[in-house]
């Protein structure tokens, strides 16, 4: 299928009850607050009570009924704490998948040193921040990228989940349109259309309003597109290199809210799916904490007349040091310690503590994490096996995720593998990876080596099977050195008699 001809509304209708999802998880996974007033309708600009939205039906009412879509009261500071937990979550989600760089090994010795030069240090970091933009919009794509002035290299790129227009086929992904804005002025949006299919990529730039995709105009319209115009063909497209789909899509997991909507079921679920309305109590319970702080401040409520005068006409003044005290305009009495009131309301810690910490343990729960993934529990020294059973629930979260990442990234690098051959050149030959993800709970040192300790005294292991118990992150030729060099140090490597000289 080609690029739009002509002026469609864009992004398309049948897309929109995702993106308005991905729209409220975005909300609270940037931890903004103005947009949190603005997503729930509790910013106001007038009105003598701001607070009668809560009473009206239809959406404005059901938005204000909200914690975060009560309006601020005309005359009042905003006095609204956001607790960015969804950030949390979503980088709590990437930490487990990504603490540990994921190994890619394919039969070719030529191929696997080009793709481990490939796979450095920049590709886990990509991994590391498409892995929580997935946890937080539901989903994430992959997709190798070049720059011949910037790099002699391919690298991936990821791409938003609100900024792609897919295709799904039997649940895999068969096209996909990304989309992004270049320009805005006058009223007019200019967007740049990159439809990838298999073995090719079309570019298309179109210029048109907000809702409306509008016109296609030529690439070298826009500086931002130009660089395409000398790239694609006839027919606007830039050939791969690879003759499949050279774009992996990475659902974080299983919908449930759209799973009869064919265009929309196989998108995924994002982390914060079901758990925005405890987000948002608990963004009351510690508002509220913090209300009970600032009215709890200890005062005196005395007659103005006790403060210290500054002359007839002047006024008292009020010195900061003596913050216990409040003056009034009152008349004064002969009793007058009966006219000083102390005014000291009760913080209530506890209270509030308990409800916080109730809600965030459920939050987590619901979002299928373990409050100990997220510090909570303490931080007493355990080893890797109690740490995995307290993350029991983290665990089987993390496994559900690789299961859907493991394919996604063994096709995209393969890819990746297909493009540096066609741009750059060389003699690799591009093949589907394994890939391994490593475990993100490590074992404590001194637990392990009394774990090797009592295999080498129970002749249980090999040597080699000890040092690579000791060092899994080692290669075949480490290991076999280290070997060597313990076999030398242990006097195990004296030949064999009966194996020298020369046979008569």
């Amino acid at each position: 299928m080609p690029l739009p001809t002509g002026d469609i509304a864009w992004p398309p209708h049948d897309l929109a009850p995702a993106l308005d999802a991905m729209h409220t998880w975005d909300t609270w996974w940037s931890g903004d607050p103005d947009r949190l007033e603005t997503l729930y309708g509790g910013s106001t600009s007038g009105g003598p009570d701001p607070k009668r939205l809560q009473y009206a039906s239809g959406v404005v009412g059901r938005l204000a009924r909200w914690w975060w879509g009560t309006p601020t009261g005309l005359g009042e500071r905003r006095t609204k704490l956001h607790v960015p937990i969804a950030g949390d979550l979503c980088g709590g989600s990437a930490d487990l998948l990504f603490s540990e760089p994921p190994k890619f090994t394919v039969d070719d010795q030529v191929t696997q040193d080009r793709l481990d030069k490939l796979t450095d240090d920049g590709m886990l970091a990509t991994l590391q921040t498409a892995a929580e933009v997935g946890a937080a919009l539901g989903g994430v794509y992959l997709r190798p990228v070049y720059d011949t002035e910037l790099s002699d290299r391919p690298w991936l790129d990821a791409v938003h989940a609100d900024r792609a227009v897919p295709e799904f086929r039997w649940g895999r992904l068969a096209a996909v349109t990304f989309w992004r804005i270049v320009r805005e002025q006058d009223g007019q949006v200019w967007r740049h259309l990159e439809r990838h299919e298999p073995g090719a990529i079309l570019h298309g730039l179109y210029q048109g309003t907000k809702d409306q995709l509008g016109r296609p105009v030529p690439l070298e319209d826009h500086p931002t597109t130009g660089g395409f115009a000398q790239a694609v063909d006839e027919d606007g497209a830039i050939p791969t290199g690879y003759d499949g789909l050279d774009v992996s899509y990475i659902p974080n997991q299983s919908t449930r809210r759209w799973r009869c909507i064919p265009r929309l079921q196989d998108l995924g679920r994002s982390d914060l799916d079901g758990v925005e309305p405890l987000m948002d109590a608990l963004d009351e319970t510690y508002s509220s904490w913090m209300r009970d702080i600032r009215i709890g401040k200890g005062r005196i409520i005395t007659p103005s007349a006790y403060l210290q005068s500054q002359g007839p006409g002047r006024g008292a003044a009020w010195n900061p040091d003596r913050e216990v005290f409040a003056g009034l305009d009152m008349l004064t009495r002969p009793d007058a310690g009966s006219q000083l009131t102390v005014a000291q309301f009760a913080i209530r810690v506890q209270e509030h503590r308990d409800t916080a910490e109730d809600l965030v343990n459920q939050i987590l729960r619901s979002a299928g994490y373990s409050g100990q993934t997220f510090g909570l529990g303490g931080d007493a020294a355990v080893t890797a096996t109690e740490v995995t059973a307290r993350e029991r629930r983290s665990m089987t979260t993390r496994g559900r995720k690789i299961l859907r990442w493991r394919p996604a990234l063994a096709h995209v690098v393969e890819a990746l593998l297909a493009v540096d051959r066609e741009v750059f050149g060389g003699a690799i030959v591009p093949q589907r990876p394994t890939v391994e993800f490593e475990d993100s709970v490590q074992e404590d040192p001194l637990s392990l080596a009394n774990t090797v300790d009592v295999l080498r005294r129970a002749n249980a292991a090999s040597t080699d099977t000890l040092v690579r118990m000791a060092h899994p992150e080692w290669d075949d030729d480490m290991v076999t050195a280290e070997v060597d060099r313990i076999h030398q140090e242990s006097g195990m490597a004296v030949p064999d008699p009966m194996q020298t000289g020369e046979l008569p």
